[in-house]
């Protein structure tokens, strides 16, 4: 499914995207996104795997929802989700889908 999808990465190293559907994106990721919201209309943009590409989002007022999924199993390091960076946001939680796997799915909608 992933490989029908359009995708656009936003990156300060790559040169190329080769992922099918995949266009590359290089520069200030707000100001992209800001266009790509535009561009798509209603259709929903997601960001998967990176906290620091949504930490720079959520401080332009870019980030509308959250969708977090908390897996049961704690690996003892990593980047954290939320970057102490001092901002603070309010989410109001919508909803929680349980997965098979034991673990659930957030969903936040950012204030």
């Amino acid at each position: 499914m992933m490989n029908s999808l359009e995708k656009a990465v936003i990156s300060r190293t790559l040169e190329t995207a080769n992922w099918s559907n995949t266009r590359l994106l290089k520069g200030e990721a707000a100001e992209h996104v800001r266009v790509l919201k535009k561009e798509n209309g209603k259709r929903d943009i997601f960001v998967f795997g990176s906290s620091n590409l949504v930490a720079t989002l959520l401080r332009e007022g870019l980030v509308d929802e959250y969708r977090i999924c908390l897996a049961p199993i704690v690996l003892g390091a990593g980047s954290p989700l939320f970057k102490p960076d001092g901002i603070q946001k309010n989410f109001k939680l919508m909803r929680v889908d349980t997965l098979e796997t034991g673990g659930v799915v957030l969903r936040y909608k950012c204030l």
